[in-house]
């Protein structure tokens, strides 16, 4: 999408992302999952930290929680919502500029390594991280899994409406590229119109475990969701990569 850049989702939906998505995963088997991955006091780097919907609740838990994001306006929510500085929030990107130091477990979210969409960058995040992880660590990615045949072309559909604001979703598909980008469209009667862009280039199971193979991680475990339900073609993962 020309103009869209790293921090475009973060900017467009900084405002919104915790009224629109509060339970797009859950919370509480999340934070006991990675504290039982990371030990107790472990040291946790989040990628794509957000408004810390994640990482707020695990620092609270006791883990020392690095969270990286792209968006200044994205880490602008998570302070505001973590006054006392729990969480170490770090502005940039997911692969150039992860902190330095180890970490016992990393975490990358609800298909956000998915936005990481230049040629080779997600197998560059997966040997950042796996780099940072000492012997042992965990990189937990989460992630939906892709329909086959995949998805092509192009749709409009409705995601809210209310007396006075409409929603609408404008979605792009690119089977061979494993892309899809497109806006969040807000109509508000009486306000200029809100766009709200997003783009993602999305992997398979099998490609995702090529890459962790590639940076000297391998497969321990996989679930359904962080509750650890089994993992019995579910439209989403867990996976949890050990160095």
């Amino acid at each position: 999408m020309r103009g869209y850049g790293k921090s475009s989702y973060g900017e467009a939906f900084a405002d919104v992302y915790d009224a629109w998505y509060p339970d797009v995963s859950d919370i509480d088997a999340t934070v006991t999952l990675m504290g039982d991955l990371a030990g107790d006091g472990g040291r946790v780097l989040e990628l794509g930290a957000g408004t810390g919907r994640l990482a707020i609740p695990m620092a609270r838990s006791g883990l020392r929680v690095v969270g990286v994001d792209a968006s200044a306006a994205m880490l602008e929510q998570l302070r505001r919502s973590d006054p006392t500085g729990l969480v170490e929030a770090v502005e940039g990107d997911m692969v150039a500029d992860l902190p330095d130091g180890t970490f016992d477990a990393a975490l990358v979210a609800y298909n956000t390594l998915f936005n990481l969409t230049a040629d080779g960058e997600q197998q560059r995040c997966f040997d950042a991280v796996a780099s940072r992880l000492r012997p042992g660590g965990a990189f937990v990615v989460e992630a939906f899994v892709p329909d086959e045949p995949f998805r092509d072309g192009d749709e409009v559909r409705v995601r809210s409406m209310t007396a006075d604001q409409v929603v609408l979703s404008v979605e792009v598909y690119d089977a061979a590229r494993q892309t899809a980008e497109g806006h969040f469209v807000e109509l508000n009667h009486g306000a200029p119109v809100t766009l709200r862009p997003w783009s993602i280039r999305y992997a398979t199971v099998p490609q995702l475990d090529a890459m962790a193979a590639a940076a000297g991680i391998s497969l321990a475990d996989r679930w359904g969701a962080a509750d650890r339900t089994p993992f019995d073609g579910a439209e989403r993962h867990v996976s949890v990569y050990r160095r």
